[in-house]
């Protein structure tokens, strides 16, 4: 339980690190006691590197992912397969598929899934973007590398059928990666195989 007596400041910021993913007040206030106590340099560069991110970070006009430039690395790089094109659903689902070190081709990154009942829908995500991406003429097969979990499932099955209708081939990640699992979460070899053996959708 957060106090009235602590400074306004210190309230500020474990109020801040509780947005991060399964952090809850307790662990939230441990870490902000352990950077102000401990480690004042530590929390300065977090501090730092954070405005750094969200000043400088923006998104790939083709992919939708972080980049410093208008176009990121990976898109821009001329010996990658443009006829191939991975949908996922966040940065860290695509670093996980270039860890496999199997995959050649190009990406889009959803920056999410859809979630009606949180008020994500194809609008929100921008599908027409994704389309417009999958159909530029050049692109051959999408391969749909959402995760499977529920929300990921229907994301998958709604671009599959919009894809579909466009004449392009679709394919999904095979069920090496189990069910109701993230990709960020699965090792490099499991990704690897799941490219590997994906199947028409």
């Amino acid at each position: 339980m957060s106090s009235s007596s602590e400074p306004q400041p210190l309230l500020a910021l474990v109020e801040a690190l509780r947005r991060l993913p399964s952090v809850g007040e307790r662990t939230a206030r441990r870490m902000a006691y352990h950077l102000l106590q401990h480690d004042l340099k530590a929390a300065q560069q977090l501090g730092q590197a954070l405005t750094d991110a969200v000043q400088r970070l923006q998104h790939c006009q083709l992919c939708n992912g972080f980049t410093e430039t208008p176009v990121c690395a990976t898109c821009d790089h001329t010996e990658r397969e443009a006829s191939l094109l991975c949908i996922v659903e966040t940065p860290a689902d695509q670093n996980s598929i270039e860890a496999t070190r199997g995959y050649q081709g190009l990406y889009y990154v959803l920056m999410g899934s859809l979630a009606p009942l949180e008020g994500r829908g194809p609008d929100e995500l921008d599908f027409d973007r994704v389309l417009e991406r999958a159909t530029n003429g050049v692109v051959q097969e999408v391969i749909l590398a959402t995760n499977f979990t529920a929300e990921g499932e229907t994301t998958a099955h709604y671009l599959g059928e919009a894809l579909r209708v466009k004449g392009i081939k679709v394919t999904r990640l095979a069920r090496g990666v189990p069910a109701g699992s993230e990709i960020e979460y699965v090792d490099a070899g499991t990704v690897a195989w799941a490219l590997l053996e994906r199947k028409p959708t």
